[in-house]
């Protein structure tokens, strides 16, 4: 009885690995990216690029360990969440509005700390917000006539 339930086990596990979510990847920068749109420094795009692109763009930079199921269906359930609220390749879609809460939302996500995730810059410790990045992402944001983020 063990023994069947082990080989059913592993033939589920091996099954998984069939089914898997598509890959987010496009262009490297979208013609629609917020560095299109606006006036964005290379200082801050590189920030952006590097702490936020991998969940909110068309472009996620995969590690070996999303090919391997059920891992990469929860990373692709964050990217697709991530994408829901803030996409910087499609940064083109926003009307001025949204544009400018998209842009609040960012300054506090900084300064609150809440992104990147935890889970992520577990792995990812390059992704680590340091309070340099959030006096220049909230200098960025004060030329852009953000309102400054407590």
């Amino acid at each position: 009885m063990k023994k069947k339930i082990v080989l059913a086990l592993v033939a589920a596990v091996v099954i998984m690995q069939f089914i898997r979510p598509s890959l987010n990847q496009s262009e490297p920068i979208a013609a629609g990216d917020i560095s299109k749109v606006m006036t964005v420094p290379q200082e801050i795009h590189t920030l952006l690029i590097s702490k936020c692109y991998d969940c909110h763009s068309n472009n996620t930079n995969y590690p070996w360990y999303t090919h391997i199921q059920p891992v990469g269906w929860f990373l692709n359930g964050h990217v697709v969440e991530g994408k829901e609220h803030l996409n910087f390749s499609a940064f083109n879609t926003y009307n001025a509005e949204k544009a400018a809460h998209k842009l609040e939302e960012v300054g506090e996500a900084f300064t609150e700390g809440w992104m990147p995730l935890d889970s992520y810059t577990m792995i990812h410790q390059d992704a680590k917000v340091t309070p340099a990045d959030v006096q220049l992402i909230t200098n960025w944001l004060n030329t852009q006539g953000v309102k400054e983020q407590n």
